[in-house]
Formats: structure tokens, sequence, C-alpha cells
């Protein structure tokens, strides 16, 4: 009779060799790979490879397998990362039964484990972001401006007469989530201080949550989803600072009905109303309007703090943009109007956006069924699809000389004959992609354009700037897909007078 030990280890070998041809046959396996080896245990420490540089290693699977796919390995699964201007329009083109957004950031931000299912199955407030809030720019940019007047000062204290160290990602986190919350939930919301805390943190709260989820087994992320407590934390603590909101906006909907003259031109209402035919319990309005603080916040902040650096290390990019917007505000005021008038300003924030990037890859997807790509790559189903946009900004065919910030590349292209409107920062293409490309690129980017502006341009105006030490621009942080600002990146202002 075998003994335990016998078994044991026979049984040990089955599966090893029934994982193997698993893995052998996995249709990814004919997709190449980039960064380390693709063989079991061996893909952990290609994982950390990538994870370390993955700047470098997609732009070498760019240049290597340039109108194909590649694949890369995270922590918690392979990627397939797509390249060239075909692979692009192909995935804007997909079907969404076929190649999902939603399922690509649900698998990514795992939403549905940290937040409840229902912003996933029923994501109302995106297209509240898509149409309500891009329409209302114009009325609501003046409110923007307002609370920025207020912000700035408080957060950038700078006087004529000496220069500030300002920790820069922090400042403009406080002032990005004080601006948007004027839109979000209006005064004297936007001002509560403990409330702007907590939506700043959960941030980071979800970041948190989701990547030690997407790290666990698919049948064990329910049970490992309840033990993850950073978001439901930030959610309870949220919930008292906004409930007395709900209730008299509950109140007010009540008593005018349609007859509402003044009702109030924000996201909270806007969230309501419609919440009105779904759960409109409290904790339902609140996950959304949390949800789309976590998208205005963090990706504007680090939009505005990359821009700054680059501004900060070079005084004479601030003068010309002065001299650009000081007579536009004196003839517009600050209006969207006037915005849009602004062509270095946007430029410069194009540009920006195209060195430094929101993230290193864009357009993500999963396949929800096999899916053939046109040059006959399968991407099984269950896969998550990229593109490399990174590599793609950097890419000498299509910008000359990529690699070097030139914060005016993008207003004079505009000047060209037919091409105003083409080069515009909110505006995608095949070779432009960091907002996505197609039906599904960020709704929020027109309102986003115009805070970001109006945030700059009151900056540019106010203050001068400059590095300590060096000069030199403290260093983006890159970790697998995520781009990321110096954290701990200081600036020196100096406030000016300014008749604008």
């Amino acid at each position: 009779m075998p003994d335990v030990a016998s078994v044991l280890w026979a049984a040990i070998a089955v599966i090893g060799v029934a994982y193997l041809i698993r893995w052998k046959t996995d249709p990814l396996n004919s997709i190449p790979t980039v960064g380390g080896s693709s063989w079991p245990l061996l893909s952990i420490i290609s994982a950390v490879n990538f994870s370390l540089n993955s700047k470098k290693l997609l732009q070498e699977g760019y240049k290597k397998y340039y109108g194909s796919v590649f694949k890369v390995p995270l922590l918690a699964s392979w990627v397939v990362v797509a390249t060239g201007p075909k692979m692009v329009e192909e995935i804007r083109r997909r079907p969404d039964d076929e190649l999902s957004f939603l399922d690509g950031v649900e698998d990514t931000m795992q939403i549905r484990h940290t937040f409840g299912p229902q912003t996933h199955d029923d994501p109302y407030h995106v297209d509240i972001i898509r149409e309500k809030l891009t329409r209302s720019v114009p009325a609501i940019l003046p409110d923007v401006v307002d609370e920025l007047a207020l912000a700035v000062p408080q957060h950038i204290p700078a006087k004529s007469d000496e220069w500030l160290e300002v920790h820069v990602m922090s400042a403009m986190q406080q002032i990005i989530a004080r601006a948007s919350n004027r839109v979000f939930v209006g005064l004297p919301a936007c001002r509560n201080q403990e409330y702007l805390d907590l939506a700043i943190s959960f941030t980071t709260d979800i970041v948190k949550d989701a990547t030690v989820i997407r790290l666990s087994p698919g049948f064990l992320r329910p049970l490992v989803a309840r033990l993850c407590t950073h978001v439901k934390t930030s959610f309870y603590k949220a919930i008292p600072h906004l409930k007395p909101l709900f209730q008299e906006r509950r109140e007010l909907m009540e008593k005018f009905g349609d007859d509402w003259t003044d009702k109030p031109n924000d996201m909270l209402q806007w969230i309501m109303d419609a919440a009105e035919t779904r759960d409109n319990s409290d904790e339902a309005i609140a996950r959304r309007v949390l949800l789309i603080n976590f998208a205005a916040i963090h990706t504007s902040s680090n939009s505005v703090t990359h821009a700054l650096y680059h501004l900060a290390e070079r005084p004479d990019y601030q003068q010309a943009l002065r001299e650009e917007i000081e007579p536009i505000i004196r003839e517009e005021g600050w209006t969207k109007n006037a915005m849009g008038r602004m062509w270095k300003l946007d430029s410069f924030l194009r540009e920006s956006q195209r060195y430094n990037g929101i993230g290193l890859a864009s357009l993500t997807r999963k396949a929800l069924k096999d899916v053939r790509l046109h040059d006959g790559t399968l991407i099984p189903r269950g896969s998550i699809l990229l593109v490399a946009a990174d590599a793609t900004h950097h890419d000498d065919s299509i910008y000359a000389d990529a690699d070097v910030f030139d914060p005016f590349r993008f207003s004079r292209m505009r000047e060209q004959d037919g091409e105003a409107l083409k080069y515009q920062f909110v505006n995608t293409s095949l070779d432009y992609i960091s907002f996505g490309h197609g039906k599904h690129a960020c709704p929020g980017r027109f309102f986003a354009a115009n805070e970001l502006k109006s945030l700059l341009a009151y900056i540019i105006l106010n203050y001068d700037m400059k590095l300590s030490g060096d000069g030199s621009r403290p260093k983006n942080v890159y970790w697998a897909m995520t781009v990321i600002p110096a954290l701990n990146g200081k600036i020196l202002f100096k406030k000016r007078e300014t008749s604008a």
C-alpha cells in the first residue's frame, strides 16, 4: 500500500503537469512577451521587473511590435498592449459586447467589489458628465473661478517680497477638490475641510482596496472585498457631511416640483433628478458623488502638477503665457470664451499631457469573447487589452523631437489652415490618446480642460514661480501603467501684482 508521502508527491506532480498543459495551450502564449519570461513562477519576477521599468519596456515593445500587439505581466494578470493607428482605430470601433470599456475599468478598479455593483451595472453618472456637465460649462465656470480666487491664495499664501516654498501636489489636490465641488455639491459644502479631505483620500482608498482585491483569486474576491475597509470607512465618514444636503434638496424638490425656478445647476441636483426613478437612498447618491470626485481630483491634480513643474523650470514660459492671458481676461473676463481664445495655454496643457501622460496606456478594454484582430492575433476571452499611449506620444515619426517638451507645439499647429480645432487640448485622435479615443473618451475632459486652464491662468497672472536647488524639474514616478508627478516636489512662489 503506497505511503502518504508518495500519494502526496504524485498528486503534486499531476497538478503541476495539468497546470503546465493549461499554460502551454493558453492562446495568450501566441502573443509575444516583453519584460521577461512568461513561464509559470518566473512570470512573477517578470511582473516585478515590468512594474519597475514599465515606461522603458513599453517603448521597447512598441518599437519591436509596431502595428501589432505584445503582452506584459502585471502582478495580478497579463495584459495585451496594442500599437499603431490601425489598432487604435480597430479597438475604438469594436462593439462593447466584444471589447468592453466598462468591464475593462471594472477589472482595473474593482468598482463592483469596492463600491457595490450599482455603479457598474447602471453608470448613469457617466451620461450626466457627458451631457449635462459639458453643456453647463459656460454657466458654471464663473463659480469655479470664484472658488479658485479664494482657494489658491489659501493654499499658496505667498507674499510679494519673499519666496514661499509650496508642496505642489497636496496644494493642487486641495484646490482642485474645492473648485470641483463648487460644481458638484455647491456652497457651503465645497468649503467643508473634513469633507474635502475625505474626497481626496477616497482616491487612494479605492486604489489600495482595488489592488488587494485584484491580487486575489476570482472566487475569493467577494470575501476579500468585505475585509478591505478603506473605501467603506471613507464612504461612511462622508455621508454625515452630505446627508443634510440631500435632505434639503429633497424637501425643495417636493415643495416646488417642476416649478422650482432657481433650482441648483450642479452635479448633486442632476444626480438626484436621475435617481428619482432609481435607488435614491442617501448611500446610493453619495456613491455617485464620491465616484465623480475620484475621477476629477485624481486626474486633474496630477495634470496641473505636471504643468506647474514645467512652468517653474522655465520662467520664460510664464512670461509668454502672461502676454497671451492678460489682454484676453481684460476683454472677456473669466469666461469659457476667454479660455477658448488662449491657444498657447491650451497648447501648454496638451503638450504637458502628451509628454507626461495620464497613464502609460489608454483605451482599456476587456474581451467578453474571443476576438481576432485585423492582423490575425487572437485576443482570448477575459483578456485586458490596452493601447501604448506614452510610447505613441513619444514617437518621433508622429511628433518632431518627441522627447523634448515643446510648450507651444500645438498652438503653432493650430495656426495652419483648417487645423484650429484639431489640436485643441480636449480633442482626441489616433495619435493623441491620453483621454482615450472614440465614444468612450473621457466624458469629463471638457469641464476639466476649462477648470485647469482657469487655474493655470490664475496662478500665472498672480505668481512668479521657480524651482529650488539646481532648477531641474522633479522626476515623474512610474509604476506599472501608472504615471505620477513627483509626490514630494516643491515650487517656490512669489506674489505679483496684476491688473487683469
